[in-house]
Formats: structure tokens, C-alpha cells, sequence
């Protein structure tokens, strides 16, 4: 997956025309990716069930491939030299920290309540995607957005620690401790370890990241930068986009099924997560902004907060509630309207750029 790094002008081209040959029609093919995957799992009989039995320790291994495969290309692109300067800048590490584990559950929780006041599995579903922040695919809408790639590496691994260290304390408050405390009713507990949390976050983030990082490595010392940049990385940038798709597939194949045998459902569970992607985004975006951050870490803010780890979601709705739950199709759903979503922000965030001032050109 390649990029175009012109500088931001009154004059640009056209939103479309910055972005690559392969990555012009994306959302055309990622599209057609989700209603393959809906078709498969609609008309082959077993085929989710199968699927779903391909994992360990509860880790789905397609879906890991597709990650895999999805974020290496991405990660292998990050100038990990220049990581210091991204951990030195403490608007963005404060703000990142802020919105997405203290505002982000707070919003998901909020709408949860106010959409679905009288489907409590959908809302603790909802409540539990909003809980697990983004840590895999948000890597290739901050790329195609021309967002700050060492920014979007360091946010996503701190993401990742928090989550193994707050998720379970943090679903424990908004499902359990809150309700009470406000009147809402019994809450919920979740009954999920932190090995578990461990094992997704080394599996969906550490090994690609590690990869990224060997393979910079490796191919600066034996090509020089220059060789590496512009020879090797442009190999491999499209196995982002397949990987992405083959992903796309997989999911949709796994629950094509239950998405499409319950649309009303869908229909009721899409409307706070079209709602929380619009207020996470926009809010965030305007955050950045007013502070002062320039656009492409403007960009890697935003859509880091926007962003869910709808694979550990999932994987929690099902330890926890069941396969058929409620709870788990708030998960399915999540990646549903998200990608399609963060996809449109992707172009919003394009035709945004030209308000900020012109980027200095990397070293």
C-alpha cells in the first residue's frame, strides 16, 4: 500500500487523485470484501462454525494471518529511529491517553445507555467494544489518511499496554460498579483474564510490529535507507490492502449468518456505533487541531480514538456470554459499520489536510 506525501495546497488534486492506483477504489473493494464474506457465510452451510474452531487460546489464527499479513507491509515502513520524537511530544501522548481511556468508554457507555435503554446484551456488547482500543487496523487508515506512521506505532503500543493492565479493571467499573451507582440496574461482570488480553495484544500487535522493525533492520543495514524505501517497500506495500480484504472476508464469513438473519438487530446496534464514530473522530480531530498538533499526527490522533479492537471484543463477548449472545453480535456488528465508516473519515481526513500548514519534508 504506497502514498502519496505532496504537500498540503489550496491546489492539490483531487482527494482520489493523492491516493495510489491500488488504493483509489478502496472502499469499492472493501465492499465487495464484506458482502463476499456475508455471501460465504450465508450460503455455505458450516462455514463460520468451521472457521471459528481454527484458533488457540481462543485466538482466531485466519483472523491473525489476515492481521498479519495486513500490518507487516505498514509496520515496515515505520522509521523506528524517529520514534523519540514522537514519545517527546507530550500534547499528543496526553491527549491519546486521555481520549481513548477515559473519554472513549465514557462515550461508548453513554450511547449505549441512551440507544438501547431496553436491550441490556446489545449494550454491554457495545460497552465492551468500547472498552477494547484500537491496536491493528487503525495502522492502515492512519497510512492511507498520510497520518504520522512512527506516532500511530508508538499510540497503538500504548494502547496495547493499557489494555492488558485496564480493560479488565475498566469493564468491571462500566458494567458492574456504574450501573449501580446510577440506578441502571444489576450490572454485568466479565470473566476474562489477563493472559488472554496478553495473548491477543502479542499476537495482533507484537508480531507484526516486531517483524516491521527486523525487517527495517535488516534491509537499511544490507540496501542502505534509500535502497530499502524505495526498491523493498514498494513490493510488499500491497499485501497491506490483501491482507486487509482477506481479513474483511473472514469476519464477515465467520458471522454472515447471524448478520444477516437479524437485521433489525443490526439496525439497532449500528446507530449509537455510527454515533460513537462520529463523536470520537470529529471530537478528537477538532482536539488536535486546537492544540496545536500538525496533520498527520492530527490524523494518527483521531483515528487511534475512533478505532476499536473489535477482535478482542469478539473474543470477550464469546469467552464470556456465549457464542449466539446478544453480546457477541454488538460485537460482530462493530467491525460492520466501523470499517466502512473509518474508510469515508479517511477521505474526510484527506480534504481536511489543506487546512493546515505544509508539512516539513521527512528526513
Amino acid at each position: 500500500m504506497t502514498r502519496t506525501e505532496a504537500p498540503a495546497t489550496t491546489a492539490e488534486a483531487s482527494v482520489v487523485a493523492r491516493l495510489s492506483t491500488l488504493d483509489r477504489y478502496l472502499a469499492v473493494w472493501i465492499l465487495l470484501a464484506m458482502a463476499v464474506g456475508l455471501g460465504l457465510g450465508r450460503v455455505v452451510p458450516g462455514l463460520g462454525d468451521a472457521l471459528a474452531k481454527v484458533e488457540i487460546g481462543g485466538i482466531s489464527l485466519p483472523i491473525a494471518l489476515g492481521l498479519l499479513i495486513m500490518m507487516y507491509p505498514v509496520l515496515a515502513k515505520v522509521r523506528y529511529d524517529k520514534l523519540d520524537a514522537v514519545t517527546g511530544d507530550r500534547k499528543l501522548m496526553i491527549s491519546s491517553l486521555v481520549v481513548n481511556w477515559i473519554l472513549g468508554p465514557a462515550v461508548m457507555f453513554a450511547l449505549a445507555w441512551i440507544f438501547l435503554p431496553d436491550l441490556p446484551e446489545y449494550r454491554t456488547g457495545l460497552i465492551v467494544v468500547g472498552l477494547a482500543r484500537c491496536i491493528a487496523m487503525v495502522v492502515i487508515w492512519n497510512d492511507l489518511a498520510c497520518g504520522d506512521r512512527e506516532a500511530a506505532a508508538v499510540l497503538v503500543a500504548l494502547n496495547s499496554v493499557f489494555q492488558v493492565l485496564a480493560f479488565g479493571l475498566l469493564g468491571w467499573f462500566y458494567l458492574d460498579l456504574l450501573p449501580g451507582w446510577l440506578g441502571l440496574g444489576d450490572g454485568e461482570r466479565l470473566d476474562i483474564s489477563l493472559w488472554s488480553i496478553a495473548a491477543n495484544v502479542v499476537v495482533f500487535l507484537g508480531v507484526p510490529l516486531l517483524a516491521g522493525f527486523l525487517t527495517r533492520r535488516v534491509g537499511e543495514r544490507k540496501m542502505g535507507r534509500e535502497g530499502y524505501e524505495q526498491r523493498f517497500l514498494p513490493k510488499i506495500g500491497p499485501w497491506a490492502l490483501y491482507g486487509l480484504l482477506f481479513t474483511i472476508v473472514l469476519l464477515f464469513a465467520l458471522q454472515g449468518e447471524t448478520i444477516t438473519s437479524r437485521p433489525l438487530d443490526v439496525a439497532r446496534i449500528a446507530l449509537p456505533l455510527l454515533a460513537y464514530f462520529a463523536v470520537m473522530w470529529f471530537g478528537t480531530f477538532a482536539l488536535g487541531k486546537a492544540i496545536g498538533l500538525a496533520y498527520d499526527r492530527t490524523a494518527t490522533l483521531a483515528f487511534t480514538a475512533a478505532g476499536n479492537n473489535f477482535e478482542l471484543a469478539i473474543a470477550v463477548a464469546i469467552a464470556t456470554f456465549g457464542v449466539t449472545s446478544g453480546q457477541a453480535l454488538s460485537g460482530v456488528v462493530g467491525p460492520l459499520i466501523e470499517v466502512p465508516v473509518l474508510v469515508a473519515l479517511v477521505y474526510v481526513s484527506l480534504a481536511w489536510r489543506r487546512k493546515f500548514p505544509a508539512a516539513r519534508p521527512a528526513a
